[in-house]
C-alpha cells in the first residue's frame, strides 16, 4: 500500500521533532531542572524572524499569529528591535522584525545550542518550532536547515513565565480565571482599571518576580464604615478600592504580578469626589462574597493561600499582601495614615515601618504645619493571622466621619497620592 509522499513528509518531520525532545530528555541529569542560566544566547550575532503586516494588524495580533502572545515582554521587545514608539498600530504591507532569535541549531541539542540547563525551557523551544511549522510559518524543520527559532520570552520573561506555571498549578476553580487575566496582560490591557487606565504601560522590571496581593476592605453585602459629606454617604469600601486600584496599577506597571481580591467590574479607577455605594463586588475569581463577616474574610484568605501556593511552587521568592481600609471614629477625632502588622513576624513590621517612614517624610513636605502622628502597632486580624504570606501589611486611611480625614479621600489627588506614597514604601 502506498502512503502519500505529502502525509509521509508530515510523519518524518514529526519523528524528528519527537527525536529532539527525546535527546533533550535524555541529556537531563537524573530528572533534576536546573534554572535557566543564559540570559542571551551566547556566540550568536542577533538574527531576528520577519513578518509583512497585513492590513488593519496591530501589534498584539501580529505577535499572536506567531505564538507570541500572552508575554508582556515580547511586546517590550518588538518595540525596541524595530526601534519604534509604544504605539499598536502598525503599517500594513511593511516588514517587522519579530522577537523571535534566529540560531544556528549544532546538531546536538538545544541546550548546548543556547548554552543553558533547563530541560522544561528546550523543551518548550522545540515545541514552539514544532507548531510554527505545523501552522506554515516556517518551511523545514530546525533539524533540517539548522535554523532554531528562539522566542524572547523563553530566556527573558522569568516573572511571566512564573505566573503562567502558577495559572497551571493553580486549583481549577481559579486557574481559568488566571488564565483570562494572563491574556488580558500580554496585552498589557487590565480593565479592572476602567476603560481611560486599563492601558498599562511597562515602565520599568524594579518588581519582576514579585506578587503582591491587594484587598481592599469590606464589600459586596457590607459597604463598610460610613461618613456623610455635603449631604453625601461615603462608604468606606468605595473609597478603599479607589485607592487599591491605584496602587495596584502602580506595581503592574513596574513588572509585578499583582492580583486585585476585591472587584467591580463597574467601577474603575474614578476621578470623581463622591463615589456611589454599591454592593455588586465580588472576589478574584468571579465568586460571590458571602454575607457573614467571617466567612468573607475567611474567603478572601483561602483564596491568597492558594494562590500563594501556586506561586511557591512556580518559583516565586517574595509575596506580600496590602489591605487597605478607612477607620470610623468619632466625628470630632482627625486621625493619619496608621498601620498594623502581624504579630511576632519580623518581615510584616519592617514594611509597616518603611510605610509609616514614607509617610512621615511625605507629610513634613505636603502638610509641613501638621505633625504626622500615624501609628505601627501589631494586631492579630484574622487576614493577617491566616494568610501564610509573612509580609503582610493593613492600612487604615483615616477617620471616614472626620471633615479633614474625608478630603484626604473626596479628592481624587489625595488618593492618587495616598497610593504613590505606599508604592513608594514597597
Amino acid at each position: 500500500m502506498l502512503i502519500n509522499s505529502i502525509h509521509a513528509q508530515r510523519l518524518v518531520r514529526r519523528l524528528l521533532a519527537c527525536l529532539a525532545l527525546f535527546l533533550e530528555l535524555k541529556a537531563s541529569v537524573s530528572g533534576q531542572v536546573k534554572a535557566v542560566a543564559a540570559t542571551h544566547v551566547r556566540n550568536v550575532e542577533a538574527r531576528y524572524v520577519e513578518a509583512v503586516a497585513q492590513p488593519g494588524e496591530t501589534v498584539p495580533e501580529l505577535l499572536a499569529r506567531f505564538g507570541l502572545d500572552g508575554y508582556t515582554c515580547n511586546a517590550t521587545a518588538f518595540f525596541r528591535i524595530n526601534g519604534l514608539q509604544e504605539d499598536y498600530r502598525l503599517k500594513a504591507k511593511t516588514t517587522y522584525r519579530l522577537p523571535i532569535q534566529i540560531v544556528t541549531y549544532d546538531g546536538k541539542t538545544v541546550r548546548s545550542t543556547l548554552g543553558i540547563d533547563s530541560w522544561q525551557v528546550a523543551s518548550s523551544i522545540v515545541e514552539f518550532n514544532r507548531q510554527a511549522l505545523s501552522k506554515g510559518l516556517r518551511d523545514r524543520s530546525f533539524l533540517d536547515d539548522r535554523e532554531l527559532w528562539v522566542p524572547w520570552h523563553e530566556l527573558h520573561c522569568r516573572n511571566e513565565h512564573l505566573a503562567a506555571a502558577a495559572a497551571a498549578l493553580a486549583p481549577s476553580s481559579v486557574s481559568s480565571a488566571m488564565k483570562k487575566e494572563a491574556e488580558y496582560a500580554g496585552k498589557r490591557l487590565f480593565p479592572i482599571f476602567g476603560p481611560t487606565h486599563q492601558q498599562v504601560p511597562l515602565l520599568s522590571q524594579r518588581l519582576r518576580d514579585q506578587v503582591f496581593y491587594i484587598i481592599s476592605g469590606h464589600g459586596g453585602p457590607d459597604v463598610g464604615a460610613e461618613g456623610k459629606r455635603e449631604g453625601r454617604t461615603l462608604c468606606e469600601d468605595e473609597y478603599a478600592y479607589d485607592v487599591s486600584l491605584r496602587l495596584a496599577r502602580l506595581l503592574v506597571s513596574h513588572g509585578a504580578t499583582t492580583y486585585v481580591i476585591v472587584r467591580d467590574s463597574n467601577d474603575g479607577i474614578r476621578n470623581d469626589a463622591f463615589l456611589p455605594c454599591d454592593k455588586d463586588e465580588v472576589v478574584w475569581g468571579n465568586r460571590t462574597i458571602p454575607q457573614d463577616q467571617k466567612e468573607r474574610l475567611l474567603q478572601r484568605t483561602e483564596l491568597i493561600n492558594q494562590l500563594a501556593e501556586s506561586h511557591q511552587k512556580a518559583g516565586v521568592k517574595k509575596q506580600t499582601i496590602i489591605e487597605i481600609h478607612v477607620d470610623s471614629r468619632k466625628t470630632t477625632q482627625e486621625i493619619d495614615v496608621f498601620f498594623y502588622y502581624r504579630p511576632g513576624c519580623a518581615q510584616s513590621r519592617a514594611l509597616a515601618l518603611n510605610m509609616h517612614r514614607v509617610m512621615q517624610l511625605k507629610y513634613s513636605r505636603y502638610r509641613a504645619h501638621k505633625r504626622y502622628q500615624g501609628s505601627v502597632t501589631p494586631r492579630g486580624l484574622l487576614t493577617l493571622k491566616e494568610t501564610r504570606i509573612p509580609i503582610a501589611v493593613y492600612v487604615e486611611l483615616g477617620n471616614i466621619r472626620n471633615q479633614w480625614d474625608q478630603r484626604r479621600l473626596v479628592k481624587p489627588r489625595n488618593r492618587q497620592l495616598l497610593a504613590e506614597w505606599l508604592f513608594e514604601a514597597l
